[in-house]
């Protein structure tokens, strides 16, 4: 009995020594498996079949630890089109299996700097990531010149401190910044056309964002699926006539409910400022019940809730989020996290949830 005792740690303590070495090995063998996936376009793969639309961010200005700003990914035939890009936002992509070198383009909804501020990181990563020679596309509509400027000003020294490091064959020099395409705003009942090639064709148009103008949402249409991504907005009679029988509503939404309780602690600190900034937000946005509400009355088959507001770092808080909802919309209903991916799969009306974030 005595010697068993005396044999069984160190039995124990071998096996720590085992698992501490070979865990490690398996750790770094697991990372350069990860490696190896993200960059030969084996994770990408996942997205080949259909319409997919994949939140590389789900929130809003408030700050959330589990959401990073406003950015849509569209993913079609190979292409990546994002839509808005949110601070941090792009460092989701690596995770998602989205090579920020593939993305052909960046579709601007309007000028709120939280749906504009990771716009630097995605042209470095697109540009160094990728090895690009053309700068990236960035549609949006007339004011979008001085936006796409200035970050060219401010990441001039970058530029050249890159292509110093690394040479002119691994970092293009012509790759580097973004170009502005600007699109003129359509009117109501109206769209523009930013992008038709190849069976997906992307359109902008109007919703109301006031004072925030200019302000679009888009339509992408991909071989017989569809998606509207609303951009901020309160709800729209227009947003409504360009996302009839839409597969996919990905609408933005403020719980007045859940933001009132920010109010009550702001005045209850004496923030004042804080308690009004609260209270002004609530004009320009719409209530989960409210998109709710346009989901069933254009017949989208799924509602997706994306620029979150208030911050949802419980989970419990998203049941309170969507109350109301199930009582006007009969449809499937999905609280966006980061990652949240959804599949419209070709010759099929199915829509797939394939990841909850």
């Amino acid at each position: 009995m005595s010697r068993r005792w005396l044999i069984a740690p160190a039995a124990v303590i071998t096996l720590l020594i085992v698992a501490a070495v070979f865990g490690d090995r398996l750790l770094l063998r697991a990372m350069q498996r990860q490696v190896v996936s993200t960059l030969s376009g084996e994770a990408f793969a996942q997205y080949a079949e259909g319409l997919n639309i994949v939140l590389c961010g789900s929130g809003s200005p408030m700050p959330d630890p589990k959401r990073a700003g406003p950015c849509v990914a569209v993913v079609a035939g190979g292409r990546i089109v994002v839509i808005d890009v949110g601070s941090a936002a792009v460092r989701n992509f690596p995770q998602l299996g989205l090579p920020p070198g593939r993305v052909e383009a960046l579709l601007l909804t309007h000028f709120h700097s939280d749906h504009i501020d990771g716009l630097g990181e995605l042209m470095l990563q697109r540009w160094a990531g990728g090895a690009r020679d053309t700068p990236l596309p960035v549609q949006g509509p007339a004011g979008v010149e001085p936006i796409v400027d200035g970050f060219n000003l401010a990441y001039g020294h970058d530029f050249g401190y890159r292509v110093a490091h690394h040479g002119p064959a691994v970092i293009p020099p012509s790759g580097a910044g973004a170009r502005a395409l600007a699109f003129t705003m359509p009117g109501d009942g109206e769209s523009r056309v930013v992008l038709d090639d190849d069976g997906l064709r992307i359109t902008a148009f109007s919703v109301t964002h006031a004072p925030v103008e200019p302000a679009v949402g888009y339509r992408i249409d991909y071989r017989g699926r569809s998606a509207v991504i609303s951009g901020d907005t309160i709800k729209s009679d227009n947003l409504a006539r360009f996302a009839q029988d839409v597969d996919l509503l990905v609408h933005e939404a403020l719980a007045v409910h859940l933001v009132d309780v920010i109010t009550a602690g702001a005045r209850a600190a004496d923030a004042g400022h804080m308690a009004q900034i609260t209270l002004d937000i609530h004009d320009y946005h719409t209530t989960p019940v409210q998109a709710a509400e346009l989901a069933q009355a254009v017949r989208a088959k799924h509602l997706l809730y994306y620029h979150i507001v208030p911050a949802l770092p419980l989970r419990r808080l998203e049941k309170l989020f969507i109350q109301g909802v199930a009582e006007v919309y009969d449809g499937p209903v999905t609280v966006g996290r980061d990652g949240t991916w959804i599949q419209l799969p070709e010759a099929s009306t199915d829509v797939r949830l394939r990841r909850r974030g």
